[in-house]
């Protein structure tokens, strides 16, 4: 029998390696495509997408036809290696095809392939997808086989999941998936979501406005001066309450408050009537958990509460969407803005800022497991109510109080040495 041209064993060799670049870069395309963007493409009706979500939900037998078709080009790749170099130059010729054809199949067949389908995984696993659904059909139980001893002995070692990983993304992971889409999405969009994601580590009490600062009516107040509030309030709702702030009546909302003052003769009584029943907010609860309940409620506007009952301050919706899109208004015209920058560098800084708005304005790092605004993170370091202007010194931030009123750190400069 006349023996095959080395020509035709050449072409023979050459297709083979081919094949197993498909395969390699098959292997590595399949397993590197973005689970997430595959499954959008899947919802959108891709075809190519829909062939290897349906691999990928088998990886045992997707990796079992792969592998087989690998094996079986390489294998038969060095029998026919070896061949030619043997006509070519005899026994030495096992030891140089041996080699050689390492080489080249490390280069052409391995890392070559297997690079550029870690680069373009789509554009290599789409179209190789329709030919490993053919192949996998067509080897279907040679695969099961191969399969079947394959997973018996992963169940030796415990590992009984064979179907496909169906990751879900943690909220510390999707934080990593927004910060790394910087240049995909916009800036304002990034810190919206980066913000949406906080919404579980803040408590209402971080964004609430302290009671010291809550502007109500109080109804032991005769019914002039209490007109009068209403009529200079630029608040929507204010919380209506009977001589102190911890005996809260009710909320006053500005159309009801207004359909009040059209009365020819306000009355104290036809107030009550037109306030509305207050919603209570435990000062711990996460503003996500506050979100969800305003929307089922039907409330834009909470009393926070501690575990005695008594009153810390008040939330309202507003707060809690400006804790994800940032301040809605600017400050009044007789009001300061809460962080200003001063020639030298440093911050003018009110005492009653949140810590977290100071390190989210600024990409600083004050401590937030304590106190929650400025002024408490100054007494708490001092261990005393300062009575005088003082510096002092929180982690690597020098704080010099400047103005002190009631007892209270009224403005202080911030500077930060790094």
């Amino acid at each position: 029998m006349n023996e095959v041209p080395l020509s035709i064993l050449s072409g023979i060799l050459f297709f083979l390696i081919i094949l197993s670049a498909f395969f390699s870069s098959s292997e590595t395309s399949m397993l590197s495509m973005n689970k997430y963007r595959l499954k959008h493409l899947v919802k959108s009706g891709h075809r190519s997408a829909k062939k290897a979500s349906k691999l990928l939900e088998r990886p045992d037998r997707l990796i079992g036809v792969i592998l087989i078709g690998n094996n079986f080009v390489n294998i038969l790749a060095s029998a026919i290696a070896t061949i030619i170099a043997v006509r070519i130059w005899g026994d030495a010729g096992v030891a140089i095809a041996t080699g050689a054809l390492t080489l080249i199949i490390l280069i052409f067949a391995e890392v070559t392939p297997k690079t550029m389908a870690t680069i373009h995984p789509e554009k290599i696993a789409f179209p190789a997808s329709w030919v490993l659904t053919v192949l996998l059909k067509a080897l279907y139980p040679l695969v099961v086989i191969v399969n079947t001893m394959s997973n018996g002995l992963m169940r030796l070692f415990g590992i009984k999941h064979i179907h496909g990983n169906h990751d879900t993304l943690g909220s510390e992971e999707l934080r990593t998936v927004v910060n790394e889409a910087s240049g995909l999405i916009p800036p304002a969009h990034q810190e919206m979501l980066l913000s949406i994601l906080d919404l579980e580590k803040v408590s209402v009490e971080d964004i609430m406005v302290p009671r010291n600062e809550v502007i109500g009516i109080d109804i032991e107040d005769s019914i002039e001066e209490i007109i009068e509030q209403i009529c200079q309030s630029r608040h929507t709702r204010m919380p209506v309450y009977n001589g102190e702030i911890n005996k809260v009546i009710g909320i006053l909302h500005a159309r009801h408050a207004a359909q009040f003052l059209r009365e020819p003769n306000p009355t104290k009584a036809a107030l009550l009537k037109a306030t509305l029943e207050p919603y209570f907010i435990p000062e711990s609860t996460s503003i996500n958990t506050v979100l969800l309940n305003f929307q089922k409620d039907h409330q834009q506007m909470g009393i926070v509460v501690d575990e005695y009952g008594d009153v810390q301050g008040i939330a309202a919706l507003e707060d809690i969407l400006e804790e994800i899109v940032g301040e809605f208004t600017p400050p009044q015209e007789d009001e300061e803005e809460e962080i200003s920058i001063l020639e030298d560098g440093s911050f003018r800084i009110e005492g009653t800022t949140h810590i977290r708005d100071i390190n989210k304005a600024l990409s600083w790092h004050l401590p937030t497991d304590g106190p929650k605004t400025l002024n408490g993170l100054i007494i708490e370091t001092l261990e005393f109510i300062p009575e005088h202007p003082i510096s002092l010194w929180v982690d690597n931030y020098m704080i010099e109080i400047q103005e002190i009123e009631d007892k209270v750190v009224k403005y202080a400069r911030l500077e930060h040495k790094r």
